[in-house]
Parts: structure tokens; sequence; C-alpha cells
């Protein structure tokens, strides 16, 4: 089993706070007197709680060895670290993969203070800007037993 997480490799997952739940929970809460109400038809704004437990559930990026697996509210796509050109920083911290034709891909949820994490996970790929890492950290570690074999 330990082989099998080592080809692996480092995995990160950055998504909205599970936390959001509780204010979809009380946002559903406040709808429901208006929702069931003495005015018809105003159940359809339970769909806003809905669509708001879709968003926290489905937005996410998720860093591997093999590449950046982006999924938003209605899509998914994956990017390999081959063809990531490098990563763009917007005014809000925010953070897009350059591709090599120049195509900026938004990731959802990353923010410059990822960019180390990224630098791990990628095994120095993606240069770590912040130089809070040290070359042995962000290349692959040999476990203490497969170097005595």
């Amino acid at each position: 089993m330990a082989e099998k997480q080592q080809d692996e490799g480092r995995k990160a997952v950055f998504r909205v706070p599970r936390t959001s739940f509780m204010a979809i929970a009380l946002l559903t809460v406040c709808v429901t007197p208006i929702a069931l109400g003495e005015i018809p038809y105003l159940q359809w704004l339970y769909l806003f709680p809905i669509a708001l437990a879709v968003f926290v559930i489905r937005h996410r990026t998720v860093a591997t060895r093999s590449g950046l697996a982006v999924r938003t509210m209605f899509g998914h796509r994956d990017i390999p670290w081959s063809a990531l050109k490098g990563l763009a920083i917007t005014k809000k911290a925010r953070v897009r993969a350059v591709l090599k034709d120049d195509t900026k891909v938004p990731l959802p949820t990353v923010r410059t203070r990822h960019l180390p994490v990224l630098s791990l996970v990628s095994e120095g790929l993606v240069a770590d800007p912040s130089g809070v890492l040290e070359t042995e950290d962000i290349k692959p570690g040999t476990s203490e037993n497969s170097a005595g074999e």
C-alpha cells in the first residue's frame, strides 16, 4: 500500500471551505417562512440554497503529480504540467494557469499563498516565487527503506 501512495505522489485539493454549508443552512432556514407562507408559488426560492450547495461541492482545483484538475460549477478541465507555460496572478491575488497557446484558465480557490504548495505537488515544475521552500523540499523524497535495499 505504501508503494501505491509513493507512485501517486503528493496531492493538494483547493476548495471552498466546508463551513460554508452552515451559511447555506441558515439561508435555507431564512427562506422557509417566505417560501411556505401564504403567497403561493414561492417554493422556487429554495433554488438559491441548492445552487449554492452545488457550487460548494463542485468548485475546486486538484493538483497532482500529473497536473491540475479544474472543476467549476458546470465544467471540468484537466491540465497536464507539460501544457502549462506558467502562472499569472491577478490584482485580487487569484491565480490563473497560462497554457502554451497563451490561453488563461482560472484556477478556482487557488490564491498566491498556495504557490509553494503547487511547487511541492508539481515536484519543481512550477517555481516557488516566495522562496519559502528549499530544493530538498521540492524534489520527491526517497524512503530510507528503499535506499538500503
